[in-house]
């Protein structure tokens, strides 16, 4: 059997902090900077584009390791895999405001049920090739579960903290995938608190959005992939459902990175960050010209994941937003729930309340004039529909009783 993993050169450089941009050492655990700002994984670019082509790429098998050159991890026997595979691209015509045409990419194919899969299976990967053993996690559904997999399967113990009205779906997944898992009564910046603390007393590494260099690596390999899936082009805006922004951040990396490379010559997307109007931090920050977003008070919607009152990376999120020339917009829960009904009504397509908040924003930017019906869209659902409380469906037949067939035109 073909190795799916074979060795291959690797080109991480150093890593640099992404506000002061001092230089920390690869090869070595980190967490934060020594100011306190998420780390980012740099590489010799001219290497990678000496060593790989397009064609190369297109010749290996369309999973997530295709891009094997583009990520971190040095030896293949530490890569911790589920099967990540490509996600498909998905036309949607009715939903589409013009000329301009919109897919939606949709991230539920990927293992556990959602894009987190992409950069936990990344960190886990490092964390067990740096040593690590225990780990812990603030979550507030998906990216629980797709630690608990990895680590599981990497054979390392779990720890994640779920605010207390995280979906019932995600809590018993994580504990069905070997994870220890509490329900804590806050918000996922108050289950961080406790991950914190715990670090010097239990021991565990701190796996909390971009506290570690390497979920923004599997993250990137969104804009990789999606780069490639369109013959290395890209669409003209991308709405991204914003929570700790760690996919809008990698994303806007691949682009960059490929652009630096030759990869990409053409204009590069437009990155719209997509928050519910009850936790939008992001937006109020974008809005008023400021580099850094405030905690949100009594953040609430039905869109959990996007339930994110204060986020590490913000200015790294902002910075995406702005050097792109995109904007942050929020969108109203109703908007989020009628998103949700017409896209599943339309298309047949069920997204899960973060997805339809792209294309409730999607909607609303076409309106207030930020977006064109001509210009090209990508709405990334970021989680099958299928981990959330569906509408009841309570018709029945008696067979006992004549059917009445009239009920059916």
């Amino acid at each position: 059997m073909q190795d799916p993993f074979p060795e291959s050169p690797t080109f991480v450089t150093h890593l640099e902090c992404g506000m002061q941009h001092d230089h920390y050492e690869a090869d070595q655990l980190h967490g934060l900077s020594k100011a306190g700002k998420p780390l980012l994984v740099k590489y010799d670019l001219d290497g990678i584009k000496q060593s790989v082509s397009k064609e190369d790429l297109a010749a290996r098998p369309a999973t997530l390791w295709r891009y094997r050159e583009f990520l971190p991890v040095r030896k293949s026997e530490n890569i911790v895999s589920l099967g990540e595979i490509h996600t498909p691209l998905i036309p949607v015509p009715r939903l589409q405001g013009g000329k301009g045409t919109v897919w939606i990419k949709d991230e539920g194919r990927l293992p556990t049920g959602s894009f987190k899969a992409r950069g936990l299976c990344m960190a886990v990967s490092m964390a067990k090739e740096l040593g690590v053993t225990k780990v812990a996690m603030p979550t507030n559904g998906n990216a629980g579960a797709a630690l608990a997999a990895y680590g599981t399967r990497a054979g390392m113990k779990s720890y994640i903290f779920c605010p207390a009205d995280t979906p019932e779906i995600n809590v018993r997944e994580i504990a069905a995938q070997g994870a220890n898992v509490w329900r804590v009564n806050g918000l996922i910046n108050d289950c961080g608190k406790i991950v914190g603390e715990g670090k010097d007393k239990v021991g565990w590494f701190d796996f909390s959005t971009l506290k570690e260099p390497y979920r923004i690596e599997g993250k990137k390999t969104m804009g990789l992939e999606l780069a490639d899936q369109m013959g290395w082009e890209v669409p003209d805006v991308i709405f991204y459902p914003t929570g700790g922004g760690t996919g809008l951040i990698g994303m806007w990396k691949a682009f960059n990175e490929l652009k630096e490379m030759g990869w990409l010559t053409g204009k590069l997307p437009q990155m719209v960050a997509v928050q519910a109007s009850g936790c939008a931090p992001m937006v109020k920050a974008y809005e008023a010209g400021e580099e850094h977003a405030p905690l949100w008070e009594n953040a609430h919607t039905i869109a959990s994941g996007i339930r994110v009152p204060v986020a590490v990376g913000d200015f790294l999120i902002l910075r995406a937003v702005r050097e792109s020339n995109g904007f942050a917009t929020a969108v109203d829960d109703d908007k989020i729930s009628a998103a949700l009904d017409e896209c599943s009504q339309k298309e047949g397509f069920l997204m899960c309340p973060e997805g339809a908040a792209t294309y409730a924003a999607y909607k609303q930017e076409l309106e207030s004039g930020r977006v064109s019906p001509d210009e090209s869209a990508v709405l990334f659902n970021c989680a099958t529909g299928l981990k959330y409380p569906l509408p009841p469906a309570d018709q029945s037949i008696d067979i006992n009783e004549p059917v009445d067939y009239s009920m059916f035109d």
